[in-house]
């Protein structure tokens, strides 16, 4: 039984506007179903994808780790930097190898094209054994150019190849022949990607795997061939036919459904994240040590001084007292008393309207010294627009890695309190606010997070 490989691009897909959060809880479930690749696209901000990439290595061990590598200058050794801490490191070098796709897309001929080639390979293997060369566009290339640009990255050392027909433009039946003709030719694993804009995805990725590729890319909705479909073939097929694949198909539509609830959801700002059994089970009491909180506040995504990390001990051990603390109660002791510093914004006044049959929209008044500014913007929902206003009236937008509002005392006139976490160059900053009012905690804990991101920027 031949075991068919899945390298799954649900991270890469373009213009998605996942957060820091959301990128590691969908690396966590794909794992946990089984994929044998999580792939990452090119690195484009230095500090947050590297980040990234060495938070996820952190705790996915079962799966490949794979980043992209493109034409740039510094693509390679960003994505070597990336990977260091993890455990099965795989860097993709991919490059367009059609006529079109080199001249517009990386302005070099294709004597450039496979020079270039030749050597990210030899300098990504220094570092990294397993590398990978994607064509991009290879159904649209030149015959003799693509056996020739396979050939260069197989002799430079890379140990898979993979082909896409990414204009969509081969009949199933043409490009399994087509996948076919490399595999046969090439002395490593080959594998495909199909795009769907024509619906031909799986039907050319399941017959390609019949002629004898070794991998096939999918992922959770976006544009090339769905992974629950993919797998659910593969098991209805593959004893007839002689493949299986790693995919635990007990779990694999529950999982898909939650990566699919946070992928729909990326673009709500109030759109609550998945909690994890791991999360939920962190229960901290007052033995633990400075060490095992600190670890702890790690764990949430917070890159503490020792300064802040004793403020944050001290203040825990006075709650631990009363009660265990979980990681809800941590991040909010971390609100309250990490990073404290002098207000650059203040709120003064906010009017938000809002109904069933209006945009939400809202009007923001914010000190800066002595100079009022003043902000209105419509957003999908109040607190949405409430968020918005900020970012118009500072000029900067901030990445919102997690939002939460709980009520910390009872009746109708309960205090409720807001937690607001803001990334900014690859660090988190959480704010938190106090009110009577949601709408004026949520505020409130927003400012308090820009102004910790402001005052460490300018200091």
């Amino acid at each position: 039984m031949k075991q068919i490989k899945i390298a799954d691009a649900t991270l890469c897909r373009e213009n998605s506007h996942f957060s820091f959060k959301e990128k590691i809880e969908i690396a966590r479930q794909l794992e946990k179903l089984g994929v044998d690749i999580i792939e990452f696209p090119e690195i484009i901000n230095a500090k947050a994808d590297i980040l990234l990439i060495k938070t996820i290595s952190s705790f996915v061990k079962n799966s490949v780790i794979s980043v992209a590598a493109g034409i740039g200058a510094d693509s390679v050794d960003n994505a070597i930097a990336s990977l260091s801490s993890a455990k099965m490191p795989q860097l993709r070098i991919e490059l367009p190898v059609s006529p079109v796709g080199m001249e517009y897309t990386c302005h070099k001929k294709p004597d450039k094209i496979l020079a270039h080639i030749e050597n990210a390979i030899i300098k990504a293997k220094a570092t990294i054994s397993n590398i990978e060369f994607c064509a991009v566009d290879a159904t649209r290339a030149e015959a003799d150019f693509l056996k020739t640009a396979i050939a260069t990255a197989i002799n430079a050392g890379a140990t898979s190849v993979s082909v896409c027909d990414s204009a969509a433009n081969m009949l199933p039946d043409d490009f399994a022949t087509f996948a076919k003709n490399i595999a046969d030719e090439c002395s490593v694993p080959v594998g495909v990607k199909c795009d769907n804009k024509n619906g031909l995805a799986i039907a050319q990725a399941i017959l390609a795997v019949k002629q004898g590729v070794d991998f096939v890319k999918t992922a959770v909705d976006g544009t090339t061939v769905p992974l629950d479909v993919f797998a659910d073939m593969i098991k209805n097929c593959g004893n007839d036919y002689g493949f299986a694949a790693n995919i635990k198909t007990t779990e694999l539509h529950r999982i898909v459904k939650q990566i699919r609830w946070v992928t729909s959801n990326s673009q709500n700002v109030t759109a609550a994240a998945i909690k994890t059994n791991e999360e939920s089970a962190v229960q901290l009491d007052k033995n633990d040590d400075i060490n095992a909180v600190s670890a702890a506040a790690a764990k949430l995504g917070y890159d503490l001084s020792e300064d802040d990390k004793a403020k944050v001990y001290e203040e825990f051990l006075r709650v631990a007292e009363k009660k265990n603390v979980g990681l809800k109660e941590l991040e909010a002791i971390i609100a309250s008393v990490a990073l404290q510093v002098p207000a650059t914004y203040s709120l003064v006044n906010y009017v938000i309207n809002t109904g069933n049959i209006i945009p939400a929209s809202a009007q923001i008044t914010i000190t800066k010294g002595d100079e009022q500014l003043q902000g209105i913007c419509i957003g999908d929902g109040p607190i949405d627009a409430a968020f918005l206003a900020v970012e118009q009236i500072i000029g900067h937008h901030y990445e919102l890695d997690d939002f939460q509002i709980q009520s910390v005392t009872e009746g109708k006139e309960a205090m409720g309190s807001a937690l607001v976490k803001l990334r900014a160059g690859g660090k988190l900053y959480s704010g938190n606010g106090i009110s009577t009012d949601i709408i004026s905690a949520s505020i409130r804990a927003y400012i308090n997070a820009v102004n910790k991101i402001v005052y460490e920027e300018a200091n």
